[in-house]
């Protein structure tokens, strides 16, 4: 089965002219922004950009191949696929310009962003994901709780900033934590501007607050909006949806179909599945059901908790703990036991609802004859 840099095979000759902007094309730009550009792509107000074929030759100078694979992240491959981008017609010549990338360990942000420019000048605003900081990965949680994370007004500022100061038509989009940022940002961005947003796309990102879908600005953007997930989805599942999903197969299982270098390609499409798998939606309402359960102050009490814990084990990467796993459960384990009485009876009873809930909701949707022939199940 083929990916998308299968298809760069098979598109790479044809222009933006001779073969029009596809949802294959927005993965692949989504994937771009997880290239550390810092020093190579200008930040905002620092020059018009940079092309991408110049971009990729830059980064390689200074970055080995065996650096680069040694990396624990699933979105590591990206640099590889920047480079083939670069051998391509379609794609060597786009400019890249105002690039952010701001990690805040104060806020509980990263944040990152860069601004492409296709050959009939219109723009592709390419909101990055989560990377393999901690900090990333607690934004994320931090969605849980929060009416607006720290990246999602950064997200509405840029966009109104970048905008407002060029020429032409947008698309917005981003894979995992970035299609939540493009669809916040372009939800949110000031009204004059929106009319010049053709699409917005959430590649496998969460979804919204109650408050955000429900909000006047969201259902006039809704239409624009278009969410593609994997069968079996996990971070696309999480908060709120109400816009269309398309489901797209992927060669690997569970929670590895995040990895939209996994998403099949065929011709200028992906392949689609009829419906999620059914773990997918299990783990939805399980989750779902768990939070509800939880006040607001209790599950900001969890993250902190939790990220607390990780911070004490001095545990800033995803490397960081898959190389030294043992040692990261001891230190959990210590830091645990330092809690308050109060916050390890909070941290104890949600981890008990969340077992409950997954008892539940598995019972729920397991056929009786099943549960009858598995009495562990009862």
């Amino acid at each position: 089965m083929a990916n998308i840099m299968d298809y760069l095979d098979w598109r790479g000759d044809l222009s933006f002219e001779a073969a029009e902007f596809n949802e294959v094309d927005n993965l692949i730009l989504a994937q771009l922004v997880y290239v550390d550009f810092t020093g190579i792509v200008p930040e905002p107000g620092c020059g018009e950009g940079i092309t991408l074929k110049e971009a990729s030759a830059r980064f390689f100078q200074t970055h080995e191949e065996s650096e680069i694979l040694a990396r624990v992240s699933m979105t590591k491959m990206a640099a590889f696929l920047m480079q083939k981008m670069a051998q391509t017609r379609r794609f060597a010549d786009i400019l890249l310009s105002d690039y952010v990338n701001d990690i805040s360990d104060e806020e509980q942000s990263q944040f990152s962003v860069v601004c492409i420019t296709l050959e009939d000048d219109s723009h592709y605003i390419s909101f990055c994901g989560t990377d393999n900081t901690i900090v990333g990965w607690r934004e994320d949680f931090n969605m849980g709780y929060l009416t607006a994370t720290p990246g999602q007004r950064k997200a509405v500022d840029y966009l109104n900033r970048v905008i407002a100061k060029k020429q032409g038509n947008f698309r917005v989009g981003g894979h995992s934590k970035g299609g939540n940022l493009a669809v916040y940002a372009s939800v949110n961005c000031e009204p004059e501007l929106k009319q010049r947003i053709l699409k917005v796309f959430s590649n496998d990102g969460p979804g919204v607050s109650r408050e955000t879908l429900e909000s006047e600005a969201y259902q006039e953007m809704l239409p624009k909006i278009v969410a593609i997930l994997p069968e079996s989805s996990v971070v696309g599942m999480l908060l709120e949806h109400e816009e269309k999903c398309k489901i797209v197969r992927s060669l690997k299982n569970g929670i590895g179909q995040h990895d939209a270098m996994s998403w099949e390609v065929l011709g200028t499409q992906f392949v689609y599945a009829g419906h999620l798998a059914e773990q997918s939606i299990l783990l939805d309402q399980t989750m779902k059901a768990w939070l509800g359960q939880l006040t607001r102050e209790e599950r900001e009490q969890i993250v902190e908790t939790m990220f607390g814990m990780l911070e004490e084990a001095q545990i800033e990467t995803v490397d960081d703990f898959y190389h030294s796993r043992w040692k990261t459960v001891q230190e959990f384990m210590k830091a645990k036991s330092k809690l308050p009485e109060e916050t390890q009876k909070v941290f104890t009873k949600a981890m008990k609802l969340l077992w409950s809930e997954g008892r539940k909701t598995l019972l729920k949707n397991t056929p009786l004859h099943a549960v009858l022939e598995n009495p562990t199940q009862s």
